[in-house]
């Protein structure tokens, strides 16, 4: 967020209309300088390197290869580099694999299998005992001492197995010479321009040692500034009226002799000195690349006069996406893909891929995953290119079919379903294996309007918003999950674990004036403005201590009931009375049970197994704290919430037929995927949760597994099962807590089809399902 700001204020201070402006000449006595060549390294080999102060960087990189394999860099001075293959051994690439968070190695590489590298060999003669945290602790013959070249650069095959818990997953990045181009901006110079966010035309600046520079638009085509729109966060690049910026130039150069100039035409524009010093020049883009620094072009040298002879600073001109429009009738206009989406993303712009097919979503597996491939679904989806394309389910496993595999765009694509890509079957991937995407969004400035304060960190708070010039609280009654999650994306800041609504123990400081009042939100807004709020602030308890807080994270779990596991085991029991005195206990029956005459008769009852699965990036646990906990005797065991589930039968307009009842269940590890461990159970007041990667089962036969239907006519309803229906505990996604089934009952017998999470179908598919007529005898009509 410091980034932010100091972007900001940067740009507003080149905002005031400076056209061509002094502090683009560099601070140093050159017009531009090139990365400063570092001394030889001494010859002379040490034991092993010094360890790094900060936890030492390390990718896999290279093609062709899959995501646990590949030519092994190490980040070190601000710059990757390679490892020579003398004297690598298999105990090296253990190490290696461990430290990217597989469990091993399962083999390495010599003589550049996966491509040369490029820039530094940072190691030589690495000789690991195999047991070390990192290769930094490894013998060797030292930082940058070397005698090898790039042809001999090792790489290692890791087995395709994570370490539980491992979080820091490989990531595909761009592999960006800093020294070239280090970031880069839009400036305005219209006035209008100037108050409208995002910035979509101007002057492209590269941010060179603590100043901006320009680049020279000779030879400047629509492919260059195809690259850099993608990089601000926008899909598309407009022609721009270069004559207009021709004549502004021109009115600037007749007008020398004055230091500053009023142009008061109808683009109200100051311009200074029409004499520049370029950075940049030459820049030959192909259109695919996601950084410009990615493209042929020169950096002037130092001490360089090279000057623009004939031609302007680069302007451009960028379409954003439909979210970022401001124009409304424009993005009606522009829509973005139907048939691909992100999930699980905390921040807008980034999540597992899932496509359509057949009118039902599922995932990309990340073999041969590119940034490429990741720019064309940045893209599709509204946003610019792709900032990392990321491997392993690093946002999360999803849970239906896998569709693509071995996904080859080269960037130019309109959609991910234009690029090659390998059908698959269950046994080339796993969820394990999910492809997910970091786009570059625009920058909208929306962080600095909000703010958290008076918390132990950075990430909790009490939260405070701009209203017009002046800050103040956020009134908490009907504050909750929702509301929260707004407040930590727009802050970027992840998710939000807990919606705090006494605030009375953060300090309160300055700020005391309640401005916002009656917060209502859906949970997927950019900003808490957009949320539906109290014109007029109304506040029951407006007290500072009852003001809105937030408690933030960067993960968060997902819980996804297993949908076909409920269709396949359904049935109907005739339950003697005698046998649910533990069950009526629990509120587990329909209300007329209770006029039944105890012990005899029975209830019926629809019964079903169900697979609660956390496919997050956290473990899920209950929000009470184990000393809240109530222990029930007759089931012997202790509930740690008190709604955990509830299971509904519902007609076609939506109304209950049966009483869902609230299920509050003890949390627990009932099983898990290869290579991860349990962590949770039930018993002897054990710890309750879900592990990510594991699920909690519920048998047919347990206790309260069940929809009661005695009083429910035959006919054709919809079954619905909603996990953490109150949202109590934060999940990264609650659009898949709801699952739903067509039911047709007959009096006897009982089918379910078409049972599936909320999220899972196309709203084609979802309109069909509703208007699902039912069955007529065994046939589904």
């Amino acid at each position: 967020m410091e980034k932010s700001k100091r972007r900001q204020q940067l740009a507003v201070s080149l905002l005031l209309g400076l056209w061509l402006p002094s502090c683009l000449t560099q601070t140093t006595p050159s017009h531009a300088t090139t990365a400063t060549p570092t001394p030889a390294p001494s010859p002379s080999p040490s034991p092993s390197p010094q360890p790094l102060p900060e936890k030492l960087k390390v990718r896999l990189a290279g093609y062709p290869r899959k995501h646990n394999e590949g030519r092994i860099e190490l980040f070190y001075k601000g710059e990757w580099g390679t490892i020579c293959d003398d004297d690598f051994s298999i105990s090296n690439a253990n190490v290696l694999c461990r430290h990217l968070g597989f469990v091993s190695a399962t083999g390495w590489t010599h003589s550049a299998k996966y491509g040369k590298g490029q820039g530094k060999i940072w190691l030589d003669n690495v000789m690991c005992n195999g047991g070390e945290k990192s290769i930094e602790f490894c013998k060797s013959r030292g930082w940058g001492n070397s005698d090898c070249t790039h042809e001999e650069d090792a790489g290692v095959v890791c087995k395709d197995e994570r370490i539980p818990g491992f979080v820091d997953s490989n990531v595909i990045d761009a592999h960006i010479e800093e020294s070239k181009v280090e970031e880069v901006r839009l400036r305005p110079v219209v006035a209008m321009a100037k108050k409208k966010t995002p910035v979509t035309e101007g002057v492209v600046e590269v941010k060179h040692k603590d100043g901006w520079a320009q680049i020279c638009d000779l030879g400047w085509t629509i492919k260059n500034t195809r690259v850099v729109c993608g990089m601000l966060g926008f899909p598309h690049e407009r022609k721009v009226n270069k004559n207009f910026y021709k004549r502004l130039k021109k009115r600037a150069a007749e007008k020398v002799s004055r230091s500053k100039v009023n142009v008061a035409a109808g683009g109200r524009l100051y311009l200074e000195r029409q004499k520049s010093n370029f950075l940049v020049h030459s820049v030959a883009c192909t259109g695919t690349e996601v950084h410009l620094a990615l493209c042929p072009l020169e950096i002037n040298k130092p001490n360089s006069t090279m000057s623009c002879d004939g031609g302007m600073p680069a302007v451009i001109s960028c379409m954003p996406g439909p979210l970022f429009m401001q124009n409304s009738i424009m993005k009606k206009k522009l829509k973005t893909s139907s048939t691909v989406r992100l999930k699980g993303g905390a921040k807008l712009g980034e999540g597992r891929v899932e496509v359509l097919k057949n009118n039902e979503w599922g995932t990309v597996c990340d073999d041969r995953w590119s940034l490429q491939s990741a720019s064309v679904v940045c893209r599709e989806l509204g946003f610019g290119s792709a900032k990392e394309a990321l491997t392993g389910a690093r946002m999360g496993q999803g849970m239906g079919p896998i569709y693509m595999n071995e996904v080859k765009c080269l960037g130019q694509e309109r959609s991910i379903w234009n690029c090659p890509f390998k059908n698959i079957s269950s046994e080339d991937c796993q969820h394990t294996e999910d492809a997910a995407v970091r786009c570059n969004v625009p920058y909208m400035g929306l962080e600095n309007s909000i703010r958290i304060v008076g918390g132990r960190s950075t990430y909790e708070g009490r939260v405070e918003v701009q209203v017009g010039s002046k800050w103040g609280t956020v009134c908490s009654t009907g504050w909750t999950t929702k509301e929260a999650m707004v407040v930590c994306r727009q802050l970027g800041l992840g998710y939000s674990m807990h919606a705090i609504t006494e605030t009375w123990y953060w300090d309160s400081g300055n700020v005391t004036e309640m401005v916002m009042s009656g917060v209502k939100c859906t949970g997927s807004e950019m900003s808490l403005s957009q949320c539906q709020h109290h014109k007029t602030v109304s506040c029951q308890k407006a007290a500072a201590k009852f003001a809105a807080g937030v408690i933030c994270s960067e993960t968060a779990s997902d819980l996804i009931l297993n949908a076909p596991l409920v269709q396949q085991t359904v049935y109907i029991e005739d339950r003697p009375l005698h046998m649910l005195y533990c069950a009526a206990e629990e509120d587990c029956l329909s209300k007329s049970a209770a006029k039944a005459n105890w012990p005899y008769g029975h209830r019926r009852l629809l019964r079903f197994s169900s697979q609660i699965h956390n496919i997050g990036r956290a473990d899920f646990k209950p929000k009470a704290g184990r000393h809240s906990w109530v222990w029930h005797a007759c089931h012997g065991h202790y509930h740690s919430m008190d709604i955990f589930t509830h299971y509904d039968l519902l007609s076609a307009n939506g109304t209950k037929v049966a009483e869902g009842h609230k299920a509050s269940f003890c949390l627990e590890d009932s099983d898990c995927q290869e290579g991860v461990s349990k962590r949770y159970e039930c018993a002897n007041f054990g710890d309750q949760g879900i592990t990510v990667g594991c699920w909690d089962s519920y048998r047919h036969d347990i206790d309260c597994q069940w929809i009661d239907i005695t009083d429910v006519k035959p006919g054709n309803y919809i079954m619905q099962v909603v996990i953490n229906p109150n949202f109590e505990v934060a999940e990264s996604d609650f659009t898949n807590n709801a699952m739903k089934c067509n039911c047709k009952y007959d009096g006897h017998r009982v089918w379910l089809h078409n049972c599936h999470t909320g999220d899972a179908f196309s709203e084609e598919a979802e309109r069909r399902f509703e208007k699902y007529p039912g069955q007529l005898n065994n046939q589904i009509s």
